[in-house]
């Protein structure tokens, strides 16, 4: 058992609480807003972040870094699991420009904290998907980018606890493999506007 703080209580920490609970790991969740929510207690940030082992960056990705550099003391060993994205938007909702060109949210993080073992992951799915990755047609790919091998062996530990067969995850490298799987935003919209608001993810053929 292993316990994991999420940060953020939007949609992200909904999908992903009861299947990893349900593996048997203990979950907390952060918010700058703590409350008594209908689904789970949200506790403060630094509170949440300093109780865990494994900690989850839910939060929107334009301020994540400024957030979690206030908690460097919190996060400093642990293994930090990106799944944001840092983009601008347009008007509409959807991703118009990457907020860190020619790096990446999670480099920037890795940057801000080097004493936390970045992991950058699951930020190509819809949150609907995360923790049910079997439910498209075609199964999507988990991508894995991070400096600490150790770190990405626990998070792929936890990416089967949400039901990823282990051929559907790619370990891409270090941290700075994660630019592209981060620019994947900027086709969202165009996506969206083809199929239709559906579910979707990116997928590796081979």
């Amino acid at each position: 058992m292993t316990t994991i703080a999420i940060l953020g209580s939007g949609a992200v920490a909904r999908a992903l609480t009861g299947r990893l609970r349900d593996a048997g790991h203990e979950l907390v969740v952060g918010s700058r807003a703590p409350r008594e929510d209908a689904v789970f207690p949200v506790i403060g940030l630094r509170e949440a972040a300093g109780s865990a082992e494994v900690v989850i960056n839910a939060m929107p990705g334009p301020v994540s870094v400024e957030v979690l550099t206030g908690l460097a003391a919190e996060l400093a060993g642990k293994v930090l699991v990106d799944v944001a994205n840092a983009t601008e938007s347009d008007a509409h909702g959807f991703a118009s420009a990457l907020l860190y060109p020619g790096s990446s949210l999670a480099e920037e993080i890795q940057r801000a904290l080097p004493d936390v073992r970045v992991v950058k992951t699951l930020n190509t799915v819809h949150e609907s998907i995360m923790a049910q990755p079997a439910r498209p047609a075609t199964p999507p790919t988990a991508f894995l980018s991070g400096n600490d091998a150790d770190a990405k062996k626990a998070v792929g530990g936890l990416l089967a606890d949400l039901g990823w067969a282990a051929e559907w995850i790619i370990d891409l490298g270090g941290v700075e493999t994660a630019r592209v799987p981060e620019a994947f935003m900027l086709m969202v919209g165009d996506l969206v506007r083809a199929l239709g608001p559906v579910p979707f993810g990116m997928a590796i053929a081979r």
